[in-house]
């Protein structure tokens, strides 16, 4: 175009292009209201920004991001093309960063030097000033510091602050994960001397203000390779015929005190976070692992929910407080199991009632209206320098659910006693963990995918929506569309939140639930410990202005642990593919973008793309709403959940990416599915 672009403003506010530059182009913009959002940059350099309030993102062209990073607020204006079937906008102004330390690699060319992040979000290399690149050799992995972008230039300027290693050693690149999702790799020396100085044993004062189940059955099951073991079952039949199970919580309050350093070094990380090869803790080893951790033969202190069950898992009786417990028995989950599964050992009769209680209770949880969303999780087999030598898929047993309903249990519980028994007047701050109803446009979008391949949902009332869902996974089950149509469905619902305005749990169809189950892992357990502390001894509670603020920051350290851990999982799965090279695979279609298609290799729960550009038996269109790749000379289509053949063609490691090229696939020719 020969002509600049005018941009007139107009009295309301409002700028339209015009019309000359409209006529040259065959469209019209209309300017219209700016937003505040949250912007998500895809892999091709397009993003979408979300909006609260609107029901739909608002898609940004790459030209249109103004500077913006993955993660970042920022004001938008929205653009209207008339005809355009999703909403546009444009990036006016960043209002505020999500960082401004990134984990990238050196590249030096001559006598200059810029860092090019790890973050595939990020468009753009680092320039580094050299008296500001702390002599950083190539390749090494930094820790960059976005110093200024101005309008004109093409590359942001960067300060590295921290030297990490040479990019590509298995430790260096951990450590990278965790700096880049704002974790850290070590504590501050304040914060571990008051570690040191707890003892290691308990003070018969102490013992003596806590009811007294040490001799009564109690063990824990945990992970294998688990160290900080936070709850722990007591079991024994009461003279009254009931059951006497009490869920046992390591009482991290009782050593972490409000506004101490451990304390303020916990609230900042919020969360442990958990690679494939480490423990990030929230809290230094002494305390998680030995103080506070549950561990057999030795005498604990912790803050229970203790409750009395009849035959049928009716809950009779609860009891709150804190205790003194001693583990009589450690269990891995895999242990557990053999003796459910009828080999002999300790508390087999104990296990076994308890695992009858579980099976009541999840039935009857799955009648009033609980999800079961299982996502598979995958583990790896690494040698004793970490490389991954097996791949496998986490499989749930009878152990793990056994656990997980006594968890439920004792969770539920202490929300509904404090929201609703000790709440009437609803002045009594807390911190509940929460759970929005499905989006419903995204939930008539999968209604829709689904009944292609012969599934049917009905969206009556929330419980149908729930009924619904919770039919098509057991129908799915060993399906080649299974994977696909169980990650649509986990897209459609909202995400579950810290925050002290209870709006119940839907995918577990709880009305009251909190986290109260692992204070040594999660922040907001240590808050709700002190929060019910408080509440039986009737002291002051915290504002919820305060609270707010503090779960807050929870569900956003929450989220970014997440990414951690799913890019050290996507870390080594690219390094066990790495010697598959030239191999050839089963998959399914499980994403389908304008830049190419997503495979799932099942039998190592992988994912790897299909770069558009190697298609070369035609020239493909991506279809949007169908979510399908088109053929437009021989009309192959390839979609959502279709079996595939792929070649392995590449790894890059450092990216954790995979690519695959077709090898041979099912196609469909004519009218698109």
């Amino acid at each position: 175009m020969s002509k600049k672009k005018k941009i007139n403003k107009s009295s309301n506010n409002h700028f339209k292009r015009d019309k000359k530059a409209d006529n040259k182009n065959h469209e019209s913009f209309i300017v219209g209201e700016e937003m505040l959002g949250i912007i998500d940059v895809a892999r091709s350099g397009d993003a979408f920004v979300t909006v609260e309030g609107k029901t739909k993102d608002f898609f940004i062209h790459r030209k249109n991001t103004n500077h913006s990073f993955d993660g970042d607020t920022v004001k938008i204006m929205r653009l209207h093309k008339p005809g355009a079937g999703r909403p546009e906008a444009m990036v006016v102004e960043v209002v505020k960063r999500k960082r401004t330390h990134f984990i990238g690699v050196v590249e030096r060319m001559n006598d200059t030097c810029f860092v090019v992040p790890d973050n595939t979000g990020i468009k753009v290399d680092f320039y580094v000033p050299e008296a500001r690149s702390q002599k950083a050799k190539h390749r090494d992995k930094v820790v960059v510091e976005l110093a200024e972008w101005r309008p004109k230039d093409k590359n942001p300027i960067g300060h590295i602050t921290e030297i990490l290693g040479q990019a590509g050693s298995n430790d260096i690149e951990m450590k990278s994960i965790l700096v880049e999702n704002g974790f850290f790799t070590s504590f501050p020396k304040e914060v571990l001397n008051e570690a040191d100085d707890f003892p290691l044993t308990i003070s018969d004062d102490e013992k003596s203000k806590r009811r007294d189940f040490s001799n009564i059955p109690t063990f824990t099951i945990d992970p294998a390779d688990a160290k900080d073991f936070d709850d722990a079952l007591s079991f024994r039949k009461l003279e009254n015929g009931y059951f006497e199970v009490g869920v046992h919580i390591a009482d991290v309050a009782h050593y972490v005190k409000e506004n101490t350093a451990l304390d303020k070094e916990a609230f900042k990380r919020a969360t442990s976070v958990y690679l494939v090869d480490r423990v990030a803790p929230m809290f230094p080893e002494r305390l998680s692992n030995i103080i506070c951790s549950l561990r057999p033969n030795e005498d604990k202190c912790c803050f229970a929910a203790v409750f009395q069950l009849d035959e049928k898992a009716n809950v009779k009786d609860i009891w709150f407080g804190r205790t003194l417990i001693h583990s009589q028995k450690r269990y891995s989950y895999e242990e557990a199991q053999e003796i459910l599964e009828g080999k002999d050992g300790p508390f087999k009769e104990e296990l076994l009632q308890l695992n009858q209680l579980a099976h009541i209770l999840r039935v009857e949880r799955f009648k009033q209206g609980s999800i079961g969303f299982e996502a598979p999780e995958t583990k790896f087999m690494l040698d004793d320098s970490g490389k991954p030598i097996g791949v496998y898929v986490k499989e749930r047993k009878d152990a793990h659910l056994l656990i997980e309903d006594f968890m439920l249990l004792a969770n539920k519980a202490v929300a509904r006693f404090v929201g609703k028994e000790k709440n009437e007047n609803g002045k009594v701050p807390f911190v509940y963990r929460v759970h929005d109803l499905p989006n419903q446009e995204k939930l008539i979008d999968f209604s829709l995918f689904a009944q292609k391949f012969g599934y049917k949902i009905q969206f009556d009332n929330p419980k149908q929506i729930a009924r619904d869902l919770n039919r098509l996974m057991k129908e799915l089950e060993g399906k080649p569309e299974e994977a696909v149509l169980q990650q649509l469905a986990i897209r459609t619902m909202a995400k579950a939140i810290y925050t002290t305005n209870n709006i119940g749990h839907y995918g577990l169809g709880f009305e009251y639930y909190t986290h109260f189950t692992s204070p040594i892992r999660r922040y907001p357990d240590v808050m709700v410990h002190r929060l019910l502390a408080r509440i039986l001894n009737d002291k002051k509670l915290p504002t919820a202005e305060d609270l707010e603020f503090r779960c807050k920051h929870s569900s956003e350290r929450e989220r970014a642990a997440a990414e951690a851990e799913r890019a050290s999982v996507k870390y080594k799965m690219a390094e066990f593919m790495l010697d598959r090279i030239g191999e050839h695979f089963s998959g399914v279609i499980s994403g389908v973008k304008n830049w190419g298609i997503y495979v799932e290799i099942p039998s190592y729960n992988c994912e790897g793309l299909i770069r558009v550009e190697t298609m070369q038996d035609d020239n493909y269109s991506y279809n949007e709403r169908k979510l399908c790749m088109v053929g437009l000379r021989r009309g192959h289509v390839y979609q959502l959940g279709d079996r595939i053949e792929v070649k392995l063609t590449g790894v890059d490691i450092e990216k954790k990416t995979i690519d695959f090229e077709l090898a041979a696939a099912v196609s469909v020719k004519g009218e698109l599915l």
